[in-house]
């Protein structure tokens, strides 16, 4: 067919050499003309209509980063010029991967396969490679919880590796789930408890993988184990040690809105149940054993080892999921709402902890109270059981989210999590005023736009406009904003101000980015192969990603995800092949395979 190649790139999209990459597609069979059309000025529809005429094409192929965006520009000049509009075919470097080290190889070969009229993952599919049946998982989020369940079930041996002392994620922290209310722990604890009772599941907590070496289907990992100077088979969790620990910090799983010792259990329903010690805060560790050491005499199980040391552990795999999770964006950098000045601004991880019954105050919402710290001889705001409700709380969305100072993208959850607050808020102070501040509702998911709808009937303030400011006047808050519905500007005395705040990778994603060789996208999220066809893959052979490590995802859509994982992980362990690296695939064996397809 006679085939025409537009690139539509903008001068600042990526860094492929696209002059390079249209000389290569003018010496395709079938290509008669290459354009190359930079989109500012957008392109000109007659000029295109003409073109397509003028060379009599038949088919279309749209190159570039997004080439969808141009696709209906594309599309009516192929009309204007009478021609087929199903005979359009999209060279999407961003879809499949054009970028590193083969990236301008790579692109080469996604034009040469839309020129055919063959989809690129057909043509481009390494070959196997035996795989060793284990498989390794890091991170003990939902999402590594249920990927390791579904494949130890299915008999085969699971490493699952996790940075902290327990697994759990964030989902061990919330109090409610949306748009249902179930209890969270509810469904989260059994399958911890499963995780931590496998016998095909190796858990090793306060854990990172340092390197990686291999290929697909036998990976060689090493993993340094940091000590948690308890041992987890002897200790029994019965809390002497932390009752005569001398040392208060703040908690982690708390989002720092309550105190632990040094020495600690993370939550009650933590796997393993089980003490660890904090190195950065235990004084016989800091003082190297000249101070304290307290705990260690009264453990009656003489299970606390402050000898213990770090280990480095070898372990083969033929399989590795990431499922590394995400992090909050940190809302001091956002100054106009005053978090970390204004005491009663908290962030939605803090309000989270603060209405959940095992949390600081048992669950009841209130403002926090000044008291006197003797120790430091400073007053200090804290959350205290016998503190005085809100009168009025503001929920502001998209904080942080959909900006172009801070995070471009929607983190998705925001919207909902802020809607489940309003109802904990109104179900637990009645009496309470709740404004939400929102810019656009995204209920995006099933039974998600009735929970917002009950949201509003239930006396919910619901205000469609950006919030501006967070300022205090006399010892009074002020929440400053726009109604856009209405058309005027708002400000409302509020006793608290919960944040919605924007979801960023995890610590620690750039560094499994290098070491693993896998592709994170522009917001520093880990690159999946093929958005629509291939989630949950990379071009890594072997390696997968699930979860929030991704991008931003609710729990359900993470779930589905990790289950997604896991069978692909099986597939490969019962065909007994796993597919190789995707960038070990040379231009030319792209381009054989896809003149093979081609003439079918």
């Amino acid at each position: 067919m006679r085939t025409g190649v537009f690139f539509c790139q903008t001068a600042s999209a990526g860094t492929l050499n696209i002059d390079a990459i249209a000389k290569y597609s003018a010496n395709l069979p079938e290509v008669e003309t290459v354009q190359i059309l930079r989109v500012e000025p957008y392109p000109d529809l007659k000029f295109l209509s003409d073109t397509i005429k003028a060379y009599n094409l038949e088919r279309i192929v749209i190159a570039g980063e997004t080439p969808g965006y141009y696709k209906p520009l594309l599309t009516r000049a192929v009309a204007m010029a009478g021609g087929n509009t199903d005979e359009i075919y999209l060279a999407s470097f961003q879809e499949h991967g054009a970028r590193g080290e083969n990236a301008l190889d790579r692109a080469k070969a996604i034009v040469a396969c839309a020129v055919m009229g063959v989809p690129f993952p057909l043509a481009a599919i390494p070959g196997g490679n035996p795989v060793n049946h284990a498989t390794l998982i890091i991170g003990g989020g939902i999402a590594g919880i249920q990927a390791a369940l579904e494949i130890a079930n299915a008999g085969k041996l699971v490493y699952l590796v996790e940075q902290t002392g327990t697994i759990g994620g964030h989902m061990a922290m919330f109090d409610k789930t949306f748009p249902t209310l179930d209890c969270a722990a509810c469904i989260l604890t059994p399958k911890m408890v499963s995780v931590g009772q496998h016998e095909m599941i190796r858990l090793m907590t306060k854990s990172k993988v340092i390197a990686v070496t291999g290929k697909p289907g036998s990976y060689r990992v090493k993993i340094k184990q940091a000590p948690r100077y308890v041992d987890i088979k002897s200790c029994v969790a019965c809390s002497e040690c932390a009752d005569v620990c001398p040392v208060k910090v703040k908690s982690e799983f708390d989002a720092g809105i309550s105190m632990r010792k040094a020495i600690y259990i993370p939550f009650p329903q933590a796997v393993p149940n089980a003490y660890l010690i904090d190195e950065n805060s235990c004084t016989y560790l800091l003082s190297e054993g000249k101070k304290c050491g307290v705990c260690a005499k009264k453990c009656p199980k003489e299970c606390i080892n402050f000898n213990e040391k770090e280990q480095i552990i070898d372990i083969e795999v033929g399989n590795i999921i990431l499922a590394t999770g995400y992090e909050m964006l940190d809302a001091s950098k956002i100054e106009q709402y005053g978090y970390g000045v204004y005491p009663n601004v908290l962030t939605s991880l803090e309000f989270e902890r603060l209405t959940n019954a095992s949390g600081v105050t048992g669950g009841r919402i209130v403002t926090k109270t000044k008291v006197f710290n003797k120790k430091t001889n400073k007053e200090e705001w804290i959350f205290s059981p016998e503190g005085v409700p809100p009168r009025s709380i503001a929920l502001i969305h998209c904080v942080g989210s959909r900006s172009r100072k801070y995070n471009p993208y929607c983190s998705r959850v925001c919207c909902m999590y802020s809607l489940k607050f309003a109802h904990l808020i109104r179900e637990k102070v009645p009496n309470a005023s709740v404004y939400e501040f929102y810019i656009d509702m995204r209920a995006f998911g099933k039974g998600y736009e009735e929970f917002a709808e009950r949201i509003k009937q239930e006396g919910t303030f619901v205000v469609r406009g950006h919030s501006a400011s967070v300022t205090m006047s006399h010892g009074k808050m002020y929440v400053k904003g726009e109604d856009i519905i209405n058309d005027r500007l708002v400000q409302f005395e509020v006793d608290m101000v919960v944040l919605a705040v924007g979801l960023i990778p995890s610590q620690g994603t750039e560094e499994l980015s290098r070491m693993l060789g896998i592709r994170r996208d522009s917001d520093g999220w880990f690159s999946e192969l093929d958005y629509n066809g291939s989630p949950t893959d990379t071009d890594k052979g072997g390696i997968y990603v699930a979860g929030m490590c991704q991008g931003p995802k609710d729990i359900p859509d993470t779930v589905a995800q990790a289950s997604a994982v896991a069978a692909g992980v099986l597939k490969s362990l019962t065909s007994g092949k796993g597919l190789g690296h995707l960038s070990s695939l040379s231009l030319s064996e792209i381009e054989s395979r896809a003149k093979a397809l081609h003439k079918i």
